[in-house]
């Protein structure tokens, strides 16, 4: 099958600069690169040409050689190729310091030799009421996870020899290719288990219950997730523990409605009340709190208690608590209560005479949302 043009490969233009070759081939060498999609021959070799098609369009002398005389011109040595060159994986690899700055893909460098495996995570449902929300919470929970048991050993692999991977050379046309892959015989572990105890599943692990202790910052929201790092399972052959997923869910309260940081109560006062003026008290996540109500109160008023609310885990300082004035309309009336009413009708007192400071509904909902 005939070579595919490097320019193509990489999808940039002929005229592109070194900076667009190199941004356009760093792209595809994360998208395809093994570690991403492993057990994948077709973004393999797709990785393996675009490490060819910048080796030579990266390079100012082989580049100008490519552009005259296309892969006829780069002969046996086609991007320090893949040919007589002897370009294999590790001369890829070897590319990434340039890159991915120095350190190799994903800043840490592709680890050679044996895979490391990595344990499941386990995941929680956890329940907080607002105090807690407010405050913030050491919670120590029960958890059920897999660990390694004691008097487990293990054997190197007779494969690998401890190596995790296994090389291949392949004679072609263009010359000798090496190819490194995870040993099939220890999936790229490196080592197998040699004893284990009785009771112990087929990687010499069992259940154990361990009480975990997890921190909850104040202002946590409902459907929040918190990693408690290495309390998921561990696991086999020594590898690196799961994580343990905390999902917070927030209980409702008795009287408060939560809104981000700020909290809502609807306070319901008397007819008398609301003409005359009172005090009330009010309930806050920490206590109560009492407050004045002035002489001839509108139902419909928002009174707002700084300071009140809930703190966020992302900034400073807390939410506000927002009071809902509701004036109790009497349902059931005596007839000296009617009568009492009737005689009200025809008072200019209880007429309605909104002023501007008698707020809309609409200034209302903007002062509730400011």
């Amino acid at each position: 099958m005939s070579k595919r043009d490097y320019y193509d490969v990489l999808g940039v233009s002929k005229n592109a600069d070194a900076k667009e070759i190199k941004k356009s081939y760093r792209k595809m060498a994360v998208k395809y690169h093994p570690d991403k999609n492993p057990d994948n021959p077709a973004a393999e070799e797709k990785f393996k040409e675009a490490a060819e098609a910048y080796d030579v369009l990266s390079n100012a002398e082989k580049k100008q050689r490519y552009d005259q005389y296309g892969h006829a011109g780069m002969g046996g040595a086609a991007g320090g190729g893949f040919g007589a060159g002897g370009m294999n994986m590790d001369d890829i690899f070897s590319q990434f310091g340039d890159i991915f700055g120095g350190g190799g893909f994903g800043g840490g460098g592709r680890q050679r030799g044996r895979r490391v495996v990595k344990g499941s995570n386990l995941r929680i449902r956890l329940s907080l009421n607002l105090k807690e929300v407010d405050e913030g919470v050491e919670k120590k929970i029960k958890v059920s996870r897999l660990v390694n048991a004691e008097g487990v050993t293990f054997t190197t692999c007779g494969t690998c020899h401890g190596s995790g991977q296994v090389t291949r050379v392949s004679n072609t046309i263009l010359g000798q290719m090496q190819t490194q892959s995870p040993c099939p015989h220890c999936n790229g572990n490196g080592k197998s288990i040699d004893k284990r105890p009785s009771g112990t599943d087929a990687n010499g692990m069992l259940k154990e219950t361990e009480t975990v202790k997890i921190t909850i910052p104040a202002g946590v929201e409902d459907g929040m997730q918190l990693k408690v790092s290495g309390k998921g399972n561990a696991a086999p052959l020594e590898g690196i523990n799961g994580d343990l997923i905390v999902l917070i869910a927030i209980e409702d309260h008795d009287t408060l409605i939560r809104d981000g940081q700020n909290l809502h109560f609807d306070h319901y006062i008397s007819f008398a009340d609301a003409a005359l003026g009172t005090s009330s008290e009010i309930p806050t996540v920490s206590g109560k709190v009492k407050i004045k109500l002035e002489e001839g109160i509108q139902s419909g008023k928002i009174l707002r208690l700084k300071g009140k609310g809930l703190p966020s885990v992302n900034a400073y300082g807390k939410g506000d608590l927002l009071i809902h004035i509701n004036v109790w309309t009497p349902q059931d009336l005596s007839k000296e209560e009617k009568k009492f009413f009737e005689s009200c009708k025809k008072s200019d007192t209880f007429t309605p005479n909104p002023t501007r400071s008698d707020k809309s509904f609409f200034d209302r909902v903007r002062e509730m949302f400011g």
